[in-house]
């Protein structure tokens, strides 16, 4: 038996400079707002392509201390994202250029490319090419 990831929550900071900079960036569209389930007074918002194949989940908790993420503190390390091929890759590059984000080199696997990035809360994303795609 086997299962697939469906979607990532993410605790964010300001909730609508992450739903719009999710929004813009991936072309993500906003699929439901609701209060957050446990009664804390915070938020969610679901974003993803609008058949709900996967979503990203923005949730605002007003209790956040507004400690930055780290990656190498336990917990989540990165959260990846697959692009078409390596000629797509370089068009996010210029995407990312575009809007003044900061990214790492693409680098070379044995399988594909990748390349880092950082969304406003310091949460580390890749995006992914597999070779002879």
């Amino acid at each position: 038996m086997t299962a697939t990831l469906h979607h990532v929550a993410l605790t964010v900071t300001d909730i609508e400079e992450s739903v719009s900079w999710y929004s813009d960036l991936f072309g993500f569209k906003e699929l439901a707002r609701e209060e957050h389930h446990g009664g804390n007074g915070g938020h969610a918002v679901v974003l993803g392509p609008e058949d709900w194949s996967m979503f990203v989940v923005m949730n605002e908790h007003p209790t956040n201390a507004g400690e930055a993420f780290d990656p190498v503190r336990t917990g989540l390390d990165h959260v990846g994202f697959t692009v078409a091929d390596r000629e797509t890759l370089d068009e996010w590059v210029a995407k990312l250029e575009s809007r003044g984000v900061t990214y790492s080199p693409v680098t070379e696997h044995g399988w594909g490319w990748s390349l880092n990035f950082r969304d406003p809360d310091d949460v580390q994303l890749q995006l992914i090419a597999f070779a002879g795609s």
